[in-house]
């Protein structure tokens, strides 16, 4: 039997205050990077409650999700490694909640506000050409409603019957 080809779903979250966007800087397979709060969507777990959860993990921030900027699929290699992952990217806008003193994931250095402006400066370091690109597409206006993303009762089902087992 053919394996299956799976790319990796993420999701990230545009956070904008006061003209500067919420990024973070981690180490990297490849260095340190400048990335969106961003990571893997895990089972059980709907798009959204992934990127409220990588948000608060990666910044110490609540975020609430507004609307939807964008769906992309990149190819990345790794330049340490020569692995090739495909991924698919949910990116969200949404608004800043409260900050929490708790430590950042693992391998996060820093979070930090920049304006779109010296994030284009800085593009050599970005952990993709997304970082940059959907943050051109929000403030382009871009946005689809979070109704357009269902996720059917059947994916909490079996982290329901691990809680109540």
């Amino acid at each position: 039997m053919p394996r299956i080809w799976k790319p990796s779903v993420t999701v990230a979250a545009i956070v904008e205050k006061d003209g500067k966007f919420l990024l973070i800087e981690e180490e990297t397979s490849d260095g340190i990077r400048i990335n969106q709060p961003a990571g893997h969507l895990d089972p059980h777990e709907s798009l959204e409650q992934a990127v409220i959860r990588e948000t608060l993990e990666e910044t110490a921030h609540d975020f609430t999700p507004t609307a939807l900027v964008g769906m992309y699929m990149s190819r990345y290699t790794s330049n340490r490694t020569g692995e090739e992952v495909t991924y698919l990217r949910f990116t969200f806008c949404g608004v800043p909640g409260a900050k929490h003193d708790r430590p950042l994931d693992e391998g996060i250095l820093r979070t930090m506000w920049l304006t779109r402006d010296e994030l284009a400066a800085c593009a050599d370091r970005h952990r993709s050409p997304t970082v940059l690109q959907c943050v051109d597409e929000y403030l382009a206006g871009r946005r689809a409603p979070l109704e357009l993303i269902q996720t059917h009762t059947s994916v909490y089902k079996e982290a329901a019957n691990a809680a109540n087992g």
